[in-house]
C-alpha cells in the first residue's frame, strides 16, 4: 500500500503523462478518476506499467483515424490492467501478491493460442527490422519466427498431447532467447534495469517472503529486458 503523498504524486504523473500524450490539452485527473487511479496505485500497479497501458490505449485510438477528442484516463483503464496482468506474469506475481486480494481484472480472458503466436511474431519482426537486439540474437529471431511461422498454421486445431508439446517449446524458445537477450544487454544497462526493477517491487516488498521477492526481481528484471531489447514473451499460459 502507498502512502498518501505517494498516491497523490502517482497521480500527478499519470495526469502529466495524459496531458502529453494529448498535446497538451489537459485532463484533470479528479473525482472518480483521481479514485480510479489511486486505485491502481493501492493496487501495485507500478508507475511505469500505468504509462505502457496509457501507450497502448492511446496508441490503438490513434490507429482508428484522426482523434476528434482528447483521451481521458478513465478510457484507459482496462488497457492499465492488461499490462498490469502482463507485468504480474512476467514477474511471477500473483493479484495476491499484488493486492492482497483478487482483483476482477486477473481473471479477464487473454488472446487464444494463434492469436497470441501472430502478436509475437509481430513483434519478432518489428525487433529484428529496427535493429533493436542485433548481433547473434538476430539469428536466433529468425530461427524461433520461422518455427512459430509453421506453428502458426496448425496451432487453432492442436488438442490434447501435440497442445502441450508446442506450449512447451514456446517455453523453451522464450528461456532461450530471454538467455541471449541478457547476454546482449551490457553491464551498465544491466545495473540500471536491476535498479529499476528493484524501484518497482519497492512497494510490494513489505508483503513477500525473501524467496519469493528475490525471484520477482529476477523476473521483473527479465520483464525489463524485453522491453529494453523489444522482445515478446513467447510463453502462452
Amino acid at each position: 500500500m502507498l502512502v498518501e503523498l505517494d498516491v497523490s504524486d502517482y497521480c500527478r504523473q499519470i495526469e502529466t503523462y495524459l496531458c502529453q500524450k494529448n498535446d497538451g490539452h489537459l485532463i484533470r485527473v479528479v473525482g472518480p478518476s483521481f479514485e480510479m487511479v489511486s486505485r491502481w496505485a493501492s493496487d501495485g500497479v507500478p508507475l511505469k506499467v500505468a504509462l505502457g497501458g496509457i501507450d497502448r490505449y492511446v496508441e490503438r485510438y490513434y490507429r482508428k483515424g484522426p482523434r476528434r477528442r482528447p483521451v481521458r484516463i478513465d478510457f484507459c483503464e482496462a488497457d492499465v490492467l492488461d499490462v498490469f496482468d502482463e507485468w504480474r506474469r512476467a514477474t511471477g506475481l500473483t493479484a495476491a501478491a499484488a493486492s492482497g486480494e483478487p482483483t476482477s481484472h486477473s481473471a479477464r480472458r487473454g488472446p487464444s493460442l494463434p492469436e497470441h503466436l501472430e502478436r509475437v511474431l509481430l513483434r519478432l519482426t518489428n525487433a529484428r527490422a529496427t535493429n533493436a537486439v542485433g548481433g547473434s540474437v538476430d539469428g536466433l529471431i529468425d530461427q524461433i519466427s520461422s518455427e512459430l511461422d509453421r506453428a502458426r498454421a496448425a496451432a487453432g486445431g492442436i488438442r490434447g498431447d501435440a497442445r502441450k508439446a508446442l506450449l512447451d517449446r514456446l517455453t523453451a524458445a522464450d528461456a532461450t532467447l530471454l538467455a541471449a537477450a541478457r547476454l546482449a544487454v551490457d553491464g551498465t544497462q544491466l545495473e540500471e534495469i536491476r535498479r529499476e526493477a528493484e524501484a518497482e517491487l519497492k512497494g510490494l516488498a513489505d508483503q513477500m517472503a525473501p524467496d519469493a521477492l528475490a525471484r520477482a526481481r529476477e523476473h521483473a528484471i527479465d520483464h525489463l529486458v524485453r522491453e529494453r531489447l523489444r522482445l515478446p514473451t513467447i510463453t502462452f499460459s
